[in-house]
Order: structure tokens, then C-alpha cells, then sequence
């Protein structure tokens, strides 16, 4: 199939560009620079010009190909209410320039939105409509699409890592090098789900290939990792002293972090794994910190 790739640059993105090409799809990808572009086609992708703001060329990306993969995402979370409602409205336009055919669109949402209750494990046919964090928008998005016929199906993200990258925790690095100090909640029980991108880029080309209407996939390896354990690992690799933080200093030294370290983030892929024939491969998360590339690792996405 020929797949129109947005976030084609991206952590995530980059990587599923080449699972596609070497499964023998072709890839079209949203760029929004001559650089990206040059990246694309060195990969052996094309380019297509544009960004997520841009739905003209969304739209025209999305009709010219035979399905649809979103992956990108702005992850500014000092603007995180804009930039979920700029998701939906992407996946709004892609949506519709797909209906009407049985052409896939595969969408990137989280696990926090298969939990029934918050904080408790989250499940591939649970959806929690009513969640409190804002980016749920782009799910109920994505189900009035199916409603509507789309052949629409999400591929939930725990904390996607390797030795550069590792989702919410590269936030959490580049934390402790600032202020000296590798902390957590003392207390605190709380585990976040976790899996290499590798694992992660194979779950959207399954998802892709499977074209199952509805379907709504988790890419978690490790159900939970204590985020004290995260914490250690971090000073470990840094070299830096590991503090447990009351819960009213942890507000104050995490930020807007602290909504997330002060929750349970827990998921299964018992369901993903059986629907889509997927077994992890790719190396734990304490692993990948513990082997942080400092030469090349993001530590302030």
C-alpha cells in the first residue's frame, strides 16, 4: 500500500518508515522542512509538504494515498489544551478524506483512555470517554469516525523509549540534570507501562495490515514500572542523588510533570498481542536508561 505518514520525522515516525518500506509499503510523509525532506528521501520515502496546521495538506496527503498513518503529535505541553484540539482537528480532516472507502487510517492516542477508572489498568476495549486529560478529544474524534464508516483503529502509547528517547521520562532526565537531583513521590506506588520503539512501530504496521474497523491496540511491553525505580535508574546513569519528595515539594519541583508522576499509569497488551500475533522483542525501559546515549539522546523534546 502506499501510506501517507504524518510525524514521518518524528521520534516514532522515523522508525515506522522504515518497518513500512521494509514490509513493502510505500511512504509518503509529511515534512514541513527541506531538511525533513532530505531525511525522507534518504530513507527512501517521499515527501509530502505541510504540518499538522496546515489541513489543505492533510487533506490532499490523505486522498492521494491508500490509507493513512497519524503519528504526529505536538508535544508542547506548556500548550498541551491547543495542541490536542489542533490533533482533532487533523484527525478530523484526514478522517473525512477518507470516508466513503475502506481505506485504513491508523490514529496514535494513549492508554490513559483505556482505563475504566483512572489510575486502574487500561484495557484494549475500554474507553474511557469521560477522561480527564484533554487529548481525549482526538479518540472521541476517531469513534465518531467509525461511526461514520471510517475504517479507523488506534494504536494506544505507554512510555515509548530507547537509549535516546523514552517518552515522559526523557522529561524526567532532563529534570534531574537540570536541578542536580533524580527525585519521586515519596510513598508513591505509582508505575507507568512501557515499551521499546521497535516493539512500538511494529504494532502500527500490524494495525495497518490488519484493517480491523474499531480496533484499538496497546503498545505496552512492561504492564508497570515504578516510577521510584525510574528515579533510581535516572541517578544511577547520572550519577546524581536519588530524593524522595513529599507530595507538596514534588508539585513544586515537577510542575506540569507532577500531573503525570502522581499518577498510575498502567495498561495490558494481553488483547494486542493475541489480536495482531505481536510479542515484544525490544529491551525493557530501566535497561535503555541505564544504557542512555549521551551523545545523541533528546533531553528536552
Amino acid at each position: 500500500m502506499k501510506i501517507f505518514l504524518t510525524g514521518a520525522n518524528g521520534f516514532i515516525g522515523s522508525r515506522l518508515v522504515r518497518e513500512l518500506i521494509g514490509a513493502g509499503h510505500e511512504v509518503v510523509g509529511l515534512t514541513r522542512s527541506d531538511a525533513g525532506a532530505q531525511h525522507l528521501a534518504a530513507a527512501g520515502a517521499e515527501a509530502h509538504r505541510g504540518d499538522l496546521e496546515d489541513l489543505n495538506s492533510l487533506r490532499v496527503g490523505a486522498e492521494s494515498c491508500d490509507g493513512v498513518i497519524h503519528t504526529a503529535f505536538d508535544h508542547n505541553f506548556s500548550n498541551y489544551l491547543a495542541n490536542c484540539q489542533k490533533d482533532q482537528r487533523a484527525i478530523e480532516t484526514m478522517g473525512a478524506a477518507l470516508e466513503g472507502s475502506d481505506r485504513p487510517f491508523v490514529i496514535t492516542s494513549t492508554t490513559l483512555f483505556g482505563e475504566p477508572i483512572a489510575g486502574q489498568l487500561a484495557d484494549e476495549d475500554t474507553f474511557n470517554t469521560g477522561h480527564s486529560n484533554p487529548r481525549v478529544t482526538s479518540e472521541i474524534t476517531a469513534e465518531a469516525l467509525m461511526e461514520r464508516g471510517a475504517n479507523v483503529s488506534l494504536v494506544r502509547l505507554s512510555q515509548i523509549h530507547d537509549t535516546q528517547r523514552q517518552g515522559l521520562v526523557t522529561f524526567m532526565i532532563d529534570l534531574a540534570r537540570r536541578t542536580g537531583r533524580s527525585s519521586y513521590i515519596e510513598g508513591s506506588s505509582n508505575r507507568w507501562s512501557a515499551a521499546h520503539v521497535s516493539d512500538a512501530v511494529r504494532v502500527f504496521r500490524l494495525a495497518l495490515e490488519r484493517q480491523h474497523p474499531g480496533a484499538r491496540y496497546h503498545a505496552t511491553d512492561e504492564e508497570g514500572v515504578s516510577i521510584r525505580s525510574i528515579a533510581e535508574a535516572i541517578g544511577h546513569r547520572l550519577g546524581l542523588p536519588v530524593v524522595a519528595l513529599s507530595a507538596q515539594e514534588a508539585a513544586t519541583h515537577f510542575g506540569w510533570l507532577n500531573g503525570f508522576i502522581s499518577k498510575d499509569m498502567t495498561a495490558s497488551s494481553e488483547k494486542t498481542k493475541m489480536r495482531l500475533n505481536w510479542q515484544p522483542m525490544g529491551p525493557r525501559l530501566l535497561t535503555d536508561i541505564a544504557n542512555l546515549d549521551f551523545q545523541s539522546a533528546v533531553f528536552s523534546p
